[in-house]
């Protein structure tokens, strides 16, 4: 059995580099949207997993919830309390991670996360942990990048120059419909994905790859594992791609990111309990 627990060392350090906050912000649409998807309803308890610098924590709690965001960077957490205390608005945030959530069982109405539990090494845990603190009947929403996505393109790109640690399955199975049904099998009793899309804007390919280089976390740490010559290679791979999916008509950046948007609900122990008579 893999063990894990160098690799997340590693996954934490590479999300410390930089500043992700710097990009976070400009995908906050995604978490809004993601709100609006599984339907938030002021007074629900809410917990938004890797939360980050707080884009969907706060979302969430821009609609009068009892939110909770939680993510093992501190910087981040720290930046997402600056954010939260901006808007005069009510975050817990927590140190603690995806795979072992120090929450009480059935403990929140909606647990959410965006870009984020997708990265847990350990896939079939984080899932589990999501439905295990999740009440029934309650709902949760995620938004992962699939694997034919502008993103799945760059994880591929950073594989061949950085290759990935053995044992670990890559993050964008969780953008698949088969991968998700798998780790969340007969625990839920519905599971929707809903295809979207986020626009990288940027003045060029070249201001799009150092803003990522400098300020997105995994991206830099590829970088700066590789020697220059190598460093060059792989910053005109990403760049290719961005080009490639470029729809501004100028020389500017405005390249399509998909996503899948997944809305799953919690069985409801009640219903389970009468199915289960029904057929006996």
């Amino acid at each position: 059995m893999t063990n894990l627990a160098p690799i997340k060392e590693r996954q934490q350090e590479a999300w410390s580099a930089g500043d992700f906050s710097r990009f976070a912000s400009t995908i906050v649409i995604v978490s809004e949207r993601l709100c609006e998807s599984v339907d938030l309803r002021a007074g629900q308890r809410v917990l938004d997993v890797a939360t980050g610098s707080g884009n969907t924590a706060i979302a969430a709690a821009r609609r009068g919830c009892e939110v909770v965001g939680i993510d093992y960077v501190p910087a981040l957490l720290e930046r997402g309390k600056e954010r939260a205390a901006v808007e005069y608005l009510d975050v817990e945030f927590v140190e603690g991670d995806a795979e072992d959530l120090p929450f009480p069982d059935e403990s929140f109405d909606v647990v959410l996360s965006t870009f984020g539990v997708m990265f847990a090494p350990d896939q079939e845990r984080a899932a589990s942990e999501l439905l295990r603190i999740l009440r029934p009947g309650g709902k949760i929403g995620l938004a992962n990048f699939p694997p034919d996505s502008l993103a799945g393109g760059f994880f591929m790109t950073a594989a061949k120059f950085s290759p990935p640690p053995r044992g670990v399955r890559a993050a964008v199975l969780w953008g698949t419909e088969e991968w998700l049904r798998q780790l969340f099998g007969d625990a839920v009793e519905s599971l929707s994905l809903d295809r979207q899309n986020v626009l990288l804007r940027y003045r060029s390919a070249e201001d799009w790859l150092e803003f990522f280089r400098q300020y997105f976390g995994p991206i830099r740490a590829v970088f700066e594992s590789l020697e220059p010559e190598r460093q060059e290679r792989f910053g005109r791979q990403l760049m290719d791609l961005v080009i490639e999916a470029n729809r501004s008509g100028d020389d500017t950046i405005a390249s399509p990111v998909d996503y899948v948007e997944v809305v799953a609900v919690k069985h409801r122990a009640v219903d389970r309990g009468r199915r289960a008579e029904a057929t006996a």
